[in-house]
């Protein structure tokens, strides 16, 4: 089963796509590696098991302040 995920949502919460496509991709190394769902879905694709996580809430990141030289 195919389950449409609406970018515009995905873009509501990082304000930028680059930052959404780090996101997703390193969620889904992660789950490709065993980490545990935090979602239940009946996909076994881990990019889109990504995203639906990401649109739910459960997985968001942290900017880091960077330094000045």
């Amino acid at each position: 089963m195919k389950e449409d995920i609406p970018i515009e949502n995905l873009y509501e919460k990082t304000k930028s796509m680059y930052k959404l496509v780090i996101l997703a991709s390193r969620r889904a190394l992660e789950l490709n590696a065993g980490a545990a769902h935090l979602t239940e879905s009946e996909t076994d694709n881990v990019a889109q098991l990504a995203l639906q996580e990401i649109i739910e809430d459960k997985v968001s990141y942290k900017q880091q302040k960077t330094s000045k030289q």
